[in-house]
């Protein structure tokens, strides 16, 4: 399933004339495979050693051309660093409050919020994001000893 999502996902960026660099290849690699949503320095961080002329600045770089194309999106929690997320579908995420371990939690039941607030405000809405806040099975089992 992976594998087919890397292979559309390089595909399409072909489609738009963005170069493939290896670099480039590497750091979409790494996020189509991440169970996580890393953050740019944690994707610097795992490819430095296969890249060592590589700077975190060429991560932030290739994310943005990633963001711009629509393979990946960025997510933006307060003053922490942005966190980049190859599941580009409409889906929600649990935010452990501990760890900050994120995970994506799909329920297909808010759509129409965005048509009531609309309804209600007459703003011109484009989307929604929400975000449940708790703590991941491991760190409340650390709090329960």
């Amino acid at each position: 399933m992976e594998n087919h999502r890397l292979q559309e996902a390089l595909h399409s960026l072909k489609s738009t004339k963005v170069r493939m660099t290896p670099q480039r290849h590497a750091i979409l690699e790494f996020l189509f495979n991440a169970k996580s949503h890393p953050t740019a320095d944690d994707i610097y961080k795992a490819l430095e050693g296969k890249f060592p002329n590589m700077s975190v600045a060429t991560v932030y770089n290739n994310l943005r051309v990633f963001k711009e194309v629509g393979l990946v999106r960025e997510l933006t929690y307060g003053d922490s660093s942005s966190r980049f997320d190859s599941n580009t579908s409409d889906h929600y995420h649990v935010i452990c409050e501990d760890c900050g371990k994120i995970v994506d939690f799909h329920y297909p039941g808010l759509d129409e919020v965005e048509t009531l607030a609309e309804h209600v405000t007459n703003f011109k809405v484009k989307n929604h994001r929400m975000e449940i806040y708790g703590l991941c099975p491991s760190c409340h089992k650390h709090q329960q000893h």
